[in-house]
């Protein structure tokens, strides 16, 4: 195999040097890769110099990977960027992608593209939404089988009716204001 050059970037590094290794980085293009962990290299670098992103560790938080990906998307990119995301199948990390699915859909759900908001969905939405069953509405039965965890979507007809009657009952607007009053936060401050 020939010799690939690279350079680093994670903790190790100093903060202080991490902008030089970014500035070589994308002006060299005799370096071939730049090997850097997601939570150095997610916020505030520009990688016009890349062309590839291969994700080799997963952040539960769904943001900081598409941050990451950011990086390399930037104003000056002159190529093409391609984004690979190594998974392993049945291990922590395939569990971690459908983590970040989930919270990527239901950021979607509650705040979708016309501004939406949670006020304006149905109850049976909502439920949904809070789901963790692989049955979707839309798509039938997943390939990778039925779902032996339980979810709030299994309830239907009078069981959800039953369900919402369970719950404890919603506050007026008089107790929401009461108890999240600034005046009396910050009187019970100085009692303590």
């Amino acid at each position: 195999m020939p010799s690939v050059t690279y350079l680093r970037l994670d903790g190790s590094i100093p903060a202080g040097v991490r902008h030089s290794v970014v500035a070589r980085f994308n002006s060299d293009p005799s370096i071939d890769v730049l090997l850097l962990t997601t939570q150095v290299g997610g916020l505030g670098l520009n990688l016009t110099g890349a062309d590839t992103v291969i994700f080799v560790e997963h952040d539960w938080n769904p943001m900081k990977d598409l941050q990451a990906m950011d990086r390399a998307h930037r104003i000056g990119q002159r190529k093409v960027v391609n984004v690979y995301r190594l998974i392993t199948r049945s291990t922590l990390e395939e569990k971690i992608m459908g983590l970040q699915k989930f919270k990527l859909l239901t950021a979607n759900t509650v705040i979708s593209s016309e501004n939406a908001s949670i006020e304006t969905m149905g109850t049976d939405q909502l439920l949904d939404l809070f789901s963790l069953s692989d049955k979707r509405p839309d798509d039938g039965e997943r390939k990778d089988g039925p779902s032996s965890r339980s979810s709030l979507a299994a309830v239907s007809g009078r069981n959800v009716k039953s369900l919402l009657d369970s719950l404890p009952e919603l506050w007026e607007d008089r107790q929401y204001e009461e108890e999240y009053d600034l005046s009396n936060f910050l009187e019970s401050l100085h009692k303590h």
